[in-house]
């Protein structure tokens, strides 16, 4: 805070005043009965002192802790101003003036230089040293009773917030608030889902995993701009936006039914301790296995791990082909004679590093582009050339299943023990034939743990079991029709989409062309999991898995 050096004003007869009336929440100033009380003592006190009151200066809902509110701001100005007419600042208490001691009283010796005298009607004011003193400390008391109060309205919220009701907060798009129960004059909210704003949030997140059904899955902005041109609107009556987007795609809450409460601090901004998180019940919107997708598609469209060229550019086969000979990724390049442009695949380590580097290639883009669908489409996505790449995982997968099988008996067998003793000792404790000390408290939580154990290590194995089973002959004729139809009808975007969900390189040789694949990720993109590897920054040289470089 700063203010300007003037000359101090010749003293009128008449001292004049500006009154601040302040209120700490939006409630209080709906209320309208603080501030009308304040208006009117400080008024009353002004009268009796021969005082003229020239102005108001009326904030409500905003806190005293620091200097950020817009009217006692443009007060400082005023103050400092040539066109100031007033001489002092009168409140009903220094609570309303500020709620820090350090910082009110800075403010109000600035302000005693500019000539102006802050007075509290109902607190002593005053040059005197123990009116200093008293101010200084009541200045103190204030800012500690702030804090208090804050400590108990936020102990109040998380508490409130942990028995699963909302704090007012304005609500995710999708949900309502709606009345839960009253206590007394409190009245406790929920959320539950709003049915036009939900299918507005469903349609988001199937446009950008799979798109309006005439293009392939839609980007963020595309997403945004399919919703504008379409007459979409936000809550708010505005139009859709990018960052907007990105938060809806970004919010777990739609599929998980959790919403996080006290992730941040709401002044700073700055991140509680994840141990303090709350997370209220909400009811969810979308499937699971919907967000997971949309989620690693985001991770994958990541400017920091791919390249937007390689995501949104209009080239083909950018970021899968390669070349064979120095590994150097195959760039657009293109020349044009008269009105015709050509274009061709090059092997970028010969245009950015010469010959010496690699001797280089250049293929017709069209003719790389077709070339490369047509043996996608005849020689990988038929029904039988999918179940002859994927005979021998099956048949593993089969030996697999049997070993799995066993070991379930296993661990079933295991858990059946652990829960009988766990029994017998609940019984013998209540019956009192064993009394519950230590080394007791330290079995069952042993056994507890064991069972935990036991529980887990069984919902992995139906959980593999269960993706296993999915691939069937109908599923894999079903995947190979969609493959072909959408590389026949869809926009370069669809086609690339669905060629990187299944290709991981193409290597550009003189002589051959190699097509590489992972066999586990083609089987499960046909049983419809997500199969998305974890992401590593794109423009990082030489990364490292175990971080030992490039952090």
């Amino acid at each position: 805070m700063s203010f300007k050096s003037s000359a101090l004003l010749k003293q009128s007869p008449q001292k004049r005043v500006a009154l601040y009336l302040r209120v700490s929440t939006g409630r209080q100033a709906a209320g309208d009965v603080s501030i009308p009380s304040q208006r009117d003592l400080t008024r009353g006190y002004c009268e009796g002192q021969g005082w003229l009151v020239v102005r108001e200066f009326v904030e409500p809902g905003a806190s005293a802790t620091d200097d950020r509110r817009p009217v006692f701001q443009r007060m400082l100005e005023l103050a400092a101003s040539s066109e100031r007419d007033f001489d002092i600042i009168c409140v009903h208490a220094f609570s309303r003036f500020y709620r820090n001691g350090a910082e009110m009283e800075l403010c109000i010796r600035k302000l005693r230089k500019l000539g102006i005298e802050v007075v509290s009607m109902t607190q002593p004011t005053g040059d005197d040293p123990s009116q200093n003193l008293m101010r200084q400390i009541i200045g103190i008391f204030d800012e500690y009773t702030s804090s208090e109060n804050g400590k108990n309205v936020t102990r109040a919220m998380r508490e409130s917030a942990k028995q699963g009701f909302w704090n007012g907060a304005k609500p995710p798009l999708g949900y309502r608030i709606v009345e839960a129960e009253r206590r007394g004059s409190k009245i406790k909210k929920r959320l539950e889902i709003d049915p036009v704003d939900a299918d507005l949030v469903r349609l988001i997140f199937r446009l950008y995993a799979e798109g309006d059904g005439t293009t392939g899955p839609l980007g963020v902005k595309d997403t945004a701009k399919w919703l504008n041109s379409h007459g979409y609107r936000t809550r708010s009556g505005a139009c859709f936006g990018v960052g907007p987007i990105h938060g809806i795609l970004t919010n777990t809450c739609y599929a998980t039914g959790q919403w996080p409460y006290g992730v941040r601090n709401s002044r700073t901004g700055t991140l509680h301790d994840p141990s303090t998180i709350v997370h209220i019940e909400v009811p969810a919107i979308i499937d699971l296995g919907l967000f997971k997708r949309v989620k690693a598609r985001l991770c994958a469209n990541n400017p920091r791990v791919n390249p937007p060229r390689v995501v949104n550019g209009p080239t083909l086969l950018t970021g899968l082909a390669v070349c064979a000979e120095c590994g150097s990724g195959m760039t657009r390049t293109g020349t044009s004679r008269g009105h015709r442009v050509y274009t061709y695949y090059s092997c970028a380590g010969c245009q950015q590093k010469g010959k010496s580097v690699c001797k280089g290639r250049h293929i017709p883009m069209p003719k790389l582009d077709e070339l490369i669908l047509h043996h996608v489409k005849q020689q990988l996505f038929t029904p039988e050339r999918l179940k002859s790449i994927l005979a021998a995982l099956m048949e593993r997968r089969s030996l697999q299943d049997q070993a799995n099988a066993e070991r379930r008996a296993s661990l079933e067998a295991s858990l059946t023990q652990v829960a009988d003793k766990l029994a017998r000792l609940y019984k013998a404790i209540e019956d009192g034939i064993i009394e519950l000390d230590q080394d007791l408290k330290d079995r069952v939580s042993a056994l507890k743990n064991e069972k935990a154990l036991i529980e887990a290590s069984l919902e992995r194995l139906f959980t593999h079991a269960q993706s296993k089973s999915q691939i069937s002959p109908e599923r894999i004729e079903a995947f190979a029709e969609l493959m072909r139809t959408k590389l026949d009808t869809g926009d370069t975007q669809a086609r690339k989409t669905y060629l990187r969900s299944v290709i991981s390189q193409i290597e550009i040789g003189d002589q051959k062309i190699r097509i590489i694949g992972n066999k586990s990720n083609l089987a499960g993109l046909i049983a419809g999991q997500s199969t998305q590897a974890q992401n590593v920054s794109g423009f990082v040289r030489k990364w490292r898995a175990r971080k030992d470089s490039n952090l």
